[in-house]
């Protein structure tokens, strides 16, 4: 049951969310102003080059304007929320660009105080939204709503949606409040938001934001806030609660792991709801073969990022637990030769895709491993995945399937260069690898994000597995997965009477 008249967007997150939690006032701060940084940089990259006489987008904002990078004041409409018992500009009617000039010394004096493109408007004393901070951006590339709010108890919630439903319903909200104090006003700021339709982002616009708060997290705030102009604290509505707060997860309980899951579902999430309708596209008989071959395209893109996102999911969730024994998921006898024959093709698609070569050497008959079948199949094509984005082009992978005693190995090792023996080899030059927090590496050569290694490792233990990585100078890196196998695979001891 909401706490007011009208429910604060706070609230309408949490009904769309069962991932909010509260936690303590610094954590909550410090995923609030990472994806403001975020939002902002997201802004920077997909909105054309400002123009004075075009609108790109707009932001509802509170309790004060959050950006202020002059592409984005120019090129996006700013309405700020206030709660303060009187503000001045409060009173003044909404500056649009198409508003009727000689409204005297009112409309003078907002000139003068704001710039053309922003406004401000009042909230109720005890209206519960003047206790929180949002952000709602509305563009022809997306949506967003975020929202830090802060409790009666004294803890702090963050939370963030790309769904157009819900950014639709925060907004509903919003201009209910709106229309209440001003239905001149709230009429055209409701056409305003009708010009961006709500439709799900491209997958892509959510990948570059995932890319952008992953850098964010790693970046020292003291920096972070020089570049936004936000280090003056008076200026700032989210100020830094301590000193420590500028080092990065200085005394906090892993926000990486935290803004990671939430990242990963709201990922998948959209994608999801993409890849039902391209199935249910894919049932229609009218359709030409050129529209059928590009759904299919279009599934298979999106099943391939939603099992990243629920690798990256799934290895938060790790992190989570006191051990890799405690955090193990159920493991049972299966055929290693079922999963591979789903996970080569895939393998040697991922290959195909970046100019590999893929070779498999299997034994005659693979023994009955002991693992999670559904885990293994996404591991492994994760891991072959990645594999394939660290090689150049005209490498050439070698996959070697062999019994190790009362295991199974599974190597990945590539080839490079010429396989003239005359010649001698050239060592290979690993790839560059950037740490984003403590689950995730960039590589910039490829703009590709991975699990590091140690996550990796932690999600073969969760399976029964162990993965061993090896820099060879001629080959690499070699990469050895261990499973272990079912009991009756293994020698049975002699038992003498």
């Amino acid at each position: 049951m909401y706490k007011w008249i009208l429910p604060s967007l706070s609230e309408i997150l949490a009904e769309n969310q069962s991932s909010v939690a509260e936690c303590s006032p610094a954590k909550a701060e410090r995923q609030w102003r990472v994806s403001l940084a975020a939002t902002e940089h997201l802004l920077l990259n997909t909105l054309a080059p400002a123009s004075v006489d075009t609108t790109q987008g707009l932001i509802l904002a509170a309790p004060a304007p959050l950006f202020s990078q002059p592409k984005l004041t120019q090129s996006l409409q700013t309405v700020t929320f206030t709660a303060k018992p009187f503000n001045p500009l409060a009173l003044m009617p909404f500056q649009m660009p198409d508003a009727m000039p000689g409204a005297g010394y009112a409309n003078a004096f907002v000139n003068e105080e704001i710039a053309l493109h922003e406004s401000v408007l009042p909230l109720l004393a005890a209206d519960p939204l003047g206790a929180e901070q949002f952000c709602l951006v509305f563009t022809d590339k997306f949506r967003l709503v975020l929202v830090l709010a802060t409790h009666k108890n004294g803890k702090k919630t963050f939370s963030f949606s790309f769904e157009p439903e819900v950014v639709q319903q925060a907004w509903r909200s919003l201009g209910a409040r709106v229309m209440l104090a001003n239905p001149e006003f709230f009429a055209r700021l409701d056409a305003l938001v009708e010009e961006y339709s709500p439709v799900a982002p491209d997958y892509r616009i959510m990948i570059e934001f995932s890319q952008l708060l992953l850098q964010e997290l790693t970046e020292p705030e003291e920096i972070r806030d020089s570049l936004l102009g936000t280090g003056d604290k008076e200026n700032n509505p989210c100020p830094m609660p301590n000193s420590q707060s500028s080092i990065p997860n200085a005394q906090s309980p892993n926000p990486d792991v935290e803004l990671l899951q939430a990242f990963a579902h709201e990922v998948r999430t959209p994608l999801t709801t993409i890849r039902t309708m391209t199935r249910l596209l894919l049932k229609r008989r009218d359709l030409d073969a050129s529209v059928i071959n590009r759904l299919k395209v279009i599934d298979h893109e999106c099943t391939e990022q939603i099992d990243r996102m629920e690798l990256l999911f799934k290895a938060a969730e790790l992190e989570t637990t006191t051990s890799a024994k405690s955090s193990k998921t159920q493991l049972t006898p299966m055929s290693l030769d079922q999963v591979l024959q789903q996970s080569i093709p895939r393998w040697e698609q991922a290959a195909h895709r970046r100019n590999l070569t893929l070779n498999v050497v299997l034994p005659q008959q693979l023994p009955t491993v002991v693992s999670n079948p559904t885990m293994l199949d996404q591991v492994l094509t994760g891991l072959m995945e990645n594999f394939t984005r660290s090689l150049p082009a005209g490498s050439h992978i070698q996959v070697q399937v062999i019994p190790a005693g009362d295991q199974l190995k599974l190597q990945l090792s590539p080839q490079f260069g010429c396989k003239d023996s005359n010649k001698a080899a050239t060592p290979a030059t690993p790839p560059i690898r950037k740490a984003l927090g403590q689950l995730l590496m960039f590589q910039p050569e490829t703009g590709t994000i991975s699990l590091n290694i140690a996550a990796t490792k932690h999600l073969f233990q969760a399976i029964g597995g162990k993965l061993i990585v090896r820099q060879r100078p001629h080959y690499g890196e070699v990469l050895t997965i261990f499973l272990p196998l079912e009991v009756s695979n293994k020698q049975k001891p002699v038992v003498k009477s």
